[in-house]
C-alpha cells in the first residue's frame, strides 16, 4: 500500500502520540458486543486478515499511533487495522458487569471484527493487551495466523496482584502503580482531574518517567496521552481479571508468537522469559535495548521489524 500523499507531514519526533485517527488512514467505529459499545479506529483496508491492535491498561488506541506513523513512512505493512479501545478505555465505556475476565475481553474484541467482516487476524498486543491477545489466539485458534507481543503482561504482574508484598517487592513500580489507582479510585471522580492537573503543574513526566527508556526527552504528547487515558476503575478491574486467570491456557496457542521486552521495562518480572517460553509453543523473544515498557512509543521501527519479521 502506499505512502497516502493527503496525510500531514511526520512530526520530527517519531514518539509523538496523536488522537488524529484521519491522519493515519482510520475512522471511528462502534461496534455491540457482550460488555458493551466498543468503540475502534479501523481501516486501510487492503482485503484482510486484519491486524488488530490491542492497548494496556494505561493507554488506548492512541497508544498505536506513533507504529503506524512509522508503518505509512516505511511504506504500509500494516493493513486492515483495527485499533481497539478495550471496554473501559478510551471511548469504550466501563462494562456494567463485574466481575469481568480476560475471556469477556477477547470475546468482545473477536466480536468486533467478526462485526467488521473479517474472518482471520492477526493480533498485536501490549502489555495488558498481549495478555488478551493470548487468550484470544487460544479462543480462536484458526481465525488467529500470528501474535506479535510488545511488553506482555506476564508472571511477574500476576504474582504482584496476587501476592501484594512478595510479588510487589519483585515488581515495585507495578506495585506502586496499582496502589496509585486504588487511592485514584477512592477518590472517585476526583482522581482522573488529580492525574490531569499534576501534568499541568509538570509533575506527572516525572512520576510517569521510569516507565521509558527514554527518561529526560519524553514528547509532551505522551505525557498527556497517559493523563487522558488514566482509567483507574478500568486498570483495578483488568487487575482482578489477571489475578484470576490461569496462565496454563497459554498452552493452547497454535499460531507462531512473537515477543518483544524493553530492557529497561519496570513491569517485566525475572521470570517472565522463562515462563512464557515454557507455555507458549512457538515463540521467539528479543530485547530491545535503551527501552522501557512502552516499545511502540519510544522505537516504532523496532516494533514494526518485529512486526515484519519470520
Amino acid at each position: 500500500m502506499p505512502v497516502n500523499p493527503s496525510r500531514p507531514a511526520p512530526p520530527d519526533d517519531p514518539s509523538v502520540i496523536t488522537a488524529d485517527a484521519t491522519a493515519l488512514g482510520l475512522g471511528r467505529v462502534t461496534v455491540d458486543t457482550d460488555l458493551g459499545p466498543v468503540t475502534v479506529r479501523a481501516g486501510r483496508e487492503a482485503g484482510g486478515p486484519a491486524t488488530i491492535l490491542l492497548h494496556g491498561a494505561a493507554g488506548s488506541w492512541t497508544t498505536w499511533s506513533p507504529l503506524l506513523r512509522a508503518d505509512d513512512e516505511r511504506g504500509a505493512v500494516v493493513d486492515d487495522v483495527i485499533a481497539v479501545d478495550l471496554p473501559g478505555w478510551g471511548a469504550s465505556a466501563l462494562p456494567a458487569a463485574d466481575p469481568v475476565t480476560v475471556g469477556d475481553l477477547s470475546t468482545a474484541v473477536a466480536t468486533v471484527a467478526r462485526s467488521l467482516g473479517y474472518l482471520s487476524w492477526r493480533l498485536v498486543g501490549h502489555s495488558l493487551g498481549g495478555f488478551v491477545a493470548l487468550d484470544l489466539a487460544v479462543r480462536e485458534p484458526e481465525a488467529t495466523i500470528r501474535v506479535d507481543l510488545v511488553s506482555p503482561t506476564g508472571i511477574g504482574v500476576v504474582e504482584a496482584i496476587r501476592q501484594p508484598l512478595g510479588g510487589g517487592a519483585r515488581l515495585p513500580w507495578f506495585a506502586g502503580m496499582l496502589l496509585a489507582m486504588r487511592m485514584l479510585q477512592a477518590l472517585g471522580g476526583r482522581g482522573p482531574g488529580l492525574v490531569r492537573a499534576l501534568n499541568r503543574i509538570g509533575l506527572l513526566a516525572p512520576l510517569m518517567s521510569p516507565l521509558f527508556g527514554r527518561r529526560r526527552d519524553l514528547d509532551r504528547s505522551v505525557v498527556d496521552a497517559l493523563a487522558a487515558d488514566v482509567r483507574p476503575a478500568s486498570f483495578l478491574l483488568a487487575a482482578r481479571a489477571a489475578a484470576a486467570y490461569d496462565l496454563h491456557v497459554w498452552r493452547g496457542v497454535r499460531c507462531p508468537v512473537r515477543c518483544m521486552t524493553g530492557d529497561r521495562d519496570v513491569f517485566v518480572g525475572p521470570d517472565d522469559a522463562a515462563v512464557l517460553t515454557a507455555l507458549v509453543p512457538d515463540l521467539r523473544l528479543r530485547t530491545l535495548p535503551a527501552t522501557g515498557h512502552f516499545a511502540a512509543v519510544e522505537h516504532p521501527e523496532a516494533v514494526l521489524d518485529l512486526f515484519t519479521s519470520e
